[in-house]
Parts: C-alpha cells; structure tokens; sequence
C-alpha cells in the first residue's frame, strides 16, 4: 500500500514568484518520493521596487495579490493537503513588506513568513542536496536569486560553513553592488574552502538551471568552468532582444541571467572549482521538505 499526498510551496523571490505543488509518496520499509506534479512561476520583479526605491508599489501589491489568489485556486484544484509561502530578500528589505503580507493574507487568505537569508540557507540545504553529496567529497553550494546569493559548504555531507551575501542578479542589474561585497563574498570563499581540495560547485536558481538546458547535458553530468566562462562572454556579445529571440530566453531570465554568471563563475574562480553541477533544486524543493519533515 502507497500512500500519496499533495504539499506545496509558494517562493516569493526578488526576480518571480513561484508555485511547487509536489506528491509526496510513502510506502512502507521505503524512502519517501518527493515527485513535482506542478511549477507555475510567475515573473513579478519585487526585487526592482525593494532596491530602488524601498518599497513595494500599489500596481505590484495588486500583481501579488492577483497570483497569490490564483495560486490559492490552483492548490485547491489540485487539492493540496499542505503548504508553506515564504517571501525572501526583496520582501524583507521593503519597508512595506510586512503591510503587503498582511494585504496578501487578508485578501487571499495565505500567510507568508518573510524568512532571512539563513533560514533560506538552512531550508534549501534540506532539500534533496543529499542524493548529490558523496562522503568523501567537497561541495559549495551556490544558490543565486535577484536580492541574495546563499553560500553553503559542505565536508563529510554536512554543512561546515554557511553565508548569505546582498548580491543579487537584480541589485547587479540596478548597480546596487559595490566592489567591498565583492571583497567580502572571495574572503569569505577563500577561508573557508582553503583547508579542502578538489572543490565541487553545485549551483542552484533559474539561471543556472538555464544555462545548463542549453548546454544540452544529460542531468548528472557536470559543466566546466570553460563552458560557463565561454557562455558568459557568448551572452555578453548578444544584445537584450538577440537572447531572446535567439535563445528563447524569457523576458525576465534575458537580462538576469549574465550577472547570474558572473556570480557563478566568481564562486569557482575563489574556490577553485573547475565543475559545477546543477541538480534542479531550490528554495521551493527544500520548503516542501522542511514541511513534511516538521522542521519549519
């Protein structure tokens, strides 16, 4: 006998916000599945208004509103037994960010938690990261968003070090970034990956996720530090419109997804990583664990 129920997540990021409804899979003397059903993303840039001008403005509050309802609807449909919301950096940097989650609630009845960057540090690591970390091995973890990049270490398949960094692809884009961050994420790399050799990446966040569908790469297989740096400066030579009809690059990935390189290729280059690879999970995937497992 299988028993099947239906938990879902809602991540409200800096560049989209995101619907994971997932089948939760048990059976007995067997490990749970955790097996996606459906990804709805829709592309709200919060990040645009939380950076710039510290708030979140009256037409996105009511784009919010509008998914958030349909994203209701669609858990219903499905019949989703649970869920989670959690809204990370651009949220918790807006000033109004608490007032628009109580707009939200009130008018869709879901309830989002603003989480901080170690707490979505700690719930992405929840995910199944542990199907893809050898005992013997080293990995950085690299997940990049539009207001934060989270950084995680990991030695003996357990986290040895974690930082999250305001480097964002969204700050990036509005210049929001100095020189100082910068020093600060490579000082940070390079101290704590210094005791360890053969460091691996693995990358998480739609860009990476991208640029590996276009590399055309089986999913367990690796991209090289060539590859990416020979993407970086390919994307580079194209303009805005040339990635999007070219490439098929969503209007919202087009822009993002050069800056969301740059942060990759940086995190190999101080860490010596010459692979990263690219599992496919993220904020959503770790919610949905935590959430089963009651550590949320």
């Amino acid at each position: 006998m299988i028993s099947i129920k239906k938990y879902a997540a809602i991540d409200i990021g800096s560049n989209a916000m995101r619907l994971l409804i997932t089948n939760v899979v048990e059976q007995k003397g067997k490990e749970t599945q955790f097996n996606k059903s459906a990804l709805i993303r829709v592309p709200i840039r919060l990040g645009q208004d939380a950076f710039t001008v510290g708030e979140i403005t009256t037409e996105n509050i009511d784009r919010m509103v509008d998914a958030m309802e349909a994203f209701r609807l669609l858990m219903k449909v499905y019949k989703v037994d649970k869920y989670k919301a959690c809204a990370t950096s651009a949220m918790r940097e807006a000033y109004n960010g608490k007032e628009v989650a109580a707009i939200i609630q009130e008018k869709s009845e879901i309830e989002i938690e603003i989480i901080d960057g170690k707490q979505e540090a700690a719930i992405i690591a929840s995910s199944d990261l542990h199907n893809f970390i050898a005992t013997d091995k080293t990995y950085l973890y690299v997940d990049v968003g539009g207001g934060s990049t989270e950084f995680s270490l990991f030695a003996d398949a357990k986290i040895v070090a974690s930082k999250s960094f305001k480097n964002g692809t969204v700050r990036l884009l509005n210049d929001m970034v100095n020189e100082v961050v910068w020093q600060e994420i490579e000082k940070w790399i390079t101290t704590n990956c210094e005791p360890y050799e053969n460091i691996t990446l693995i990358g998480s966040g739609g860009n990476i996720n991208k640029l590996f569908k276009l590399s055309g790469k089986q999913q367990d297989k690796p991209l090289s530090f060539l590859y990416l740096n020979s993407q970086y400066q390919y994307l580079n030579s194209l303009t805005y419109e040339q990635r999007i009809a070219e490439l098929g690059l969503n209007t919202d990935r087009a822009d993002v997804i050069i800056p969301a390189t740059r942060i990759y290729l940086n995190a190999m280059k101080w860490s010596g990583a010459r692979q990263i690879y690219v599992p496919k999970i993220g904020l959503s995937d770790g919610i949905v664990k935590a959430l089963y497992y009651g550590t949320i």
